[in-house]
């Protein structure tokens, strides 16, 4: 895609959220671009963001399951940007209208203490540079379209990394935990919507451990001269698939000992 192309996709996906109103898929009307395109896309996008004000709070990653990776028949994950403005408290309620097709996920998060960077970052190096690990909830939202109405195709790998991601939310729990205090791969939630559960799932489901999603996005951030910063949040992936809610939806996701999460949808 040329830098114009670019501009003009992330300007579509500016006003798709502005509006409320979805766009058609990037996939659909630019069919060559590329994974390396729509991470510019996505960087044109936030570059709005920010010029609105708003600043770079953390990080998420996506697709880290392999039933996501099936879906979208792709084998990595990808990656977004969190933005001041998509914080929300633990048990706040979403105003209506906020969002498009809200959805939810359930995912352990990452505050850094210490910068992280490079292409040959450790295990050992993400505990050291981690303060301390949260439950938390991601809110999900897409500006382009799920499927095209006319053929019924679905969305590619690049209409979600143009989209940052899918990205719209962040609520994270009240509880802190030492990184090294639990197994992660065994931190797993219960989600419930109004009270019924919808999804439940394991922190191994996440590259087999999410301390690997933090490895993988420090050494992907490197290709692009980014790198993660003390004090930014980052989500490692979700272990559920998205929970749907539509207005009037309560979402609770129980982590057990770990902690809790709570987010409604008015």
């Amino acid at each position: 895609m040329t830098p114009l192309e670019i501009e003009q996709a992330a300007e579509t996906l500016w006003q798709a959220e502005q509006t409320g109103q979805q766009c058609p898929m990037l996939s659909s009307t630019y069919p060559g671009m590329t994974m390396d395109d729509a991470y510019a896309i996505q960087a044109a996008l936030i570059n709005r963001r920010q010029q609105a004000g708003h600043s770079l709070i953390g990080w998420k990653i996506g697709l880290t399951s392999k039933a996501m990776q099936y879906a979208l028949n792709i084998d990595i994950p990808d990656s977004g940007v969190l933005m001041d403005d998509m914080a929300f408290p633990d048990g706040a309620t979403v105003p209506a209208g906020r969002f498009i097709q809200p959805r939810i996920e359930a995912e352990i998060a990452f505050v850094m203490k210490a910068p992280l960077a490079g292409s040959d970052v450790s295990r050992n190096d993400v505990i050291a540079a981690t303060d301390y690990v949260a439950p938390s909830i991601e809110i999900l939202d897409t500006r382009v379209q799920r499927s095209d109405p006319s053929t019924g195709k679905t969305r590619a790998i690049t209409d979600t990394i143009g989209d940052n991601a899918a990205n719209a939310g962040i609520v994270m729990g009240r509880q802190r935990h030492a990184v090294d205090a639990h197994d992660l791969r065994w931190v797993g939630a219960i989600v419930s919507r109004n009270s019924e559960v919808e999804e439940t799932g394991l922190g191994a489901g996440v590259l087999n451990d999410p301390v690997e999603a933090i490895m993988w996005l420090a050494r992907r951030m490197e290709q692009y001269g980014q790198r993660i910063e003390a004090g930014q949040v980052i989500l490692s992936g979700s272990f559920i698939r998205p929970v749907e809610c539509p207005p009037g939806a309560r979402i609770d996701a129980d982590f057990g000992n770990f902690g809790s999460v709570q987010i409604a949808f008015a």
